[in-house]
């Protein structure tokens, strides 16, 4: 299998990106060619090989992602897989890329691969980070609903079939928001606890626009992807559970504003998953009402 690595960077952490790509070029089996995007910042100082793509503007995550995927060609079909990797990453492991190869070439079906992220100081693995409800156990491997996008591989036939990423949703939920539309087209996805890529802990509020991007989105993903009758179902429970984490009022504020935003606002096209969809991911432990 032919892989491919598309990291995204705003150019403020050039010495954390030059530690990622030698990570990458260590990686056992074929070379991987790798583009880096700046998403509205030049890219500078990468080594010789490793291929460039300067946006004029920010498009946010999915967008760069995007952008970075058709620098593979439409949809990446120059390559069989892609690996994104967040650009203050670093692959533990030499074997990562080949691990990838070989879950691909055993499971035809295999669409989509999230990798497990560890802190570099003390190899621990936040509840947040394992893309499931049962989440006590890091170490185990599963079958999930979700992956997460700075550390995954995804194979490019899913790009083909179902698109890319939702460019308009700028940060957060446009993971879960490919991952619904590959498991309704019949693709998997799983979860890989030896497949490790070091992050540091960092609490995702960080971003000034995360409550009101997280809640926006998250109404977004619902009237995009979800039948009729579960897209209150969804959003009451989520409205529940925001509540109940007792956020302070800033933060609910925004929440409350993103969340008003989402109904208002254009959601891009609507394509309901089919109730053996919804069926399917109840079987996996994550009904999608929560």
């Amino acid at each position: 299998m032919k892989l491919g690595v598309v990291i995204i960077t705003m150019g403020n952490r050039p010495d954390e990106l030059k530690a990622l790509l030698d990570s990458v070029a260590r990686q056992e089996g074929d070379p991987i060619e790798v583009v880096v995007v700046g998403n509205g910042a030049p890219v500078t100082d990468v080594p010789a090989g490793v291929r460039t793509v300067e946006l004029p503007e920010n498009l946010g995550i999915p967008g760069g992602r995007n952008a970075g995927i058709e620098a593979f060609g439409p949809g990446g079909s120059q390559v069989d897989a892609l690996l994104f990797l967040d650009d203050d990453g670093l692959l533990a492991n030499s074997d990562t890329a080949e691990l990838c190869r070989r879950a691909f070439e055993a499971d035809p079906k295999l669409g989509i691969i999230s990798f497990r992220i560890a802190d570099p100081d003390t190899g621990q693995t936040q509840r947040r980070h394992v893309p499931r409800l049962r989440a006590a156990d890091p170490m185990r491997s599963s079958r999930v609903t979700t992956f997460l996008g700075g550390a995954n591989a995804v194979r490019t036939q899913v790009f083909a079939q179902v698109g890319g990423l939702p460019d308009d949703f700028f940060y957060a939920h446009e993971e879960t928001d490919l991952a619904w539309r590959a498991l309704d087209a019949g693709w998997l996805i799983d979860y890989r606890a030896d497949m490790v890529l070091f992050h540091p802990t960092t609490p995702p509020s960080r971003h000034a626009v995360y409550h009101r991007m997280i809640a926006r989105n998250r109404v977004w993903l619902a009237r995009r992807n979800l039948p009729a009758p579960l897209v209150p179902v969804y959003l009451g429970v989520w409205l529940l559970l925001t509540l109940l984490r007792r956020p302070s009022l800033p933060a609910l504020k925004a929440w409350l504003g993103g969340f008003r935003e989402g109904w208002s606002s254009p959601c891009g096209d609507r394509r309901p998953m089919k109730w053996r969809t919804v069926w399917r991911l109840t079987r996996l432990g994550r009904p999608p009402v929560i």
